[in-house]
Order: structure tokens, then sequence, then C-alpha cells
């Protein structure tokens, strides 16, 4: 049985965001899904459009903020929000695929843009029952 979460927390002017899972893979996914939070609420995006991601770095720490990055670029670009994620780490190498839907104003009623993923509060591991902590903060506009 899986243990997957995410959760927001409060952290200065912005947002930190928290991922857990049984994996490495599960606490990015998560922590990915708590960045939608910010958003709108991540149950209501549909997993349509399928977009995928591939990013490198030297530790997890780094990894996870390139991670978040290139999801808000997705969204921004692409004029998405995602629902679900699935991550693949090997060595500081990650492959991911994100579902989302186009964002909707009148279904999905964004709160803030996400401007970025940064180092503040930044941290990756592993807890002594072995359950994986993804987290940083996450600057947005409103």
């Amino acid at each position: 049985m899986t243990t997957q979460s995410w959760e927001l927390y409060p952290h200065e002017a912005d947002m930190g965001i928290r991922g857990s899972g049984d994996t490495i893979e599960e606490s990015f996914a998560m922590s990915a899904m708590a960045l939608t939070a910010i958003i709108t609420t991540p149950e209501n995006v549909l997993h349509e459009i399928p977009v995928t991601f591939t990013c490198d770095a030297p530790d997890d720490e780094l990894l996870l903020v390139d991670w978040l990055n290139s999801v808000i670029f997705e969204m921004a670009t692409r004029q998405m929000l995602f629902g679900r994620f699935e991550v693949l780490i090997t060595s500081h190498h990650l492959q991911a695929t994100a579902w989302g839907e186009k964002v909707r104003i009148d279904k999905h009623q964004p709160a803030v843009e996400v401007k970025g993923a940064t180092y503040t509060d930044l941290r990756v591991y592993q807890t002594d029952e072995g359950k994986w902590i993804a987290r940083c903060k996450a600057g947005y506009y409103l």
C-alpha cells in the first residue's frame, strides 16, 4: 500500500510545498501535485494531455528544483494545469510524464500564478521509517 501525500505550508511571503511517498519518485510526484494545489484544486484537473519531462542535476535537491521549475514552465507556456504525475529517477536523472488539461478560468478558478521553485527550505531526504520527503518553497504572483 502506497502512502503518497502532499501538503502546502506557509513560508514567509511564499508557499512551502512538501511531497511524500514510499519512493523518491513518489515524493517528487507529490511535490508537483502540491505545486498544482497552490493554483487550483488538483482533483478538478482532467488527465487529458500528456507532457514529458527530462531533468538532470548533480544531487536530489537541485533535481527537485529543476523538476518543479520545468513543471511551472510547461504550465505557463502551454497554459495548462497538471493533475497526475509519474516520475522515474536514476542517478539524479529524472524522466516524467504529467497529464493535465488547458486552463479554464471558469472551471479551475486559478488563485495565483506560480513564478518558481526556490532553494529556500529545500530538502530531499528519507526518514528513519523509510518514507521519502521532497520539499521547498515556491514563489507566486497574486
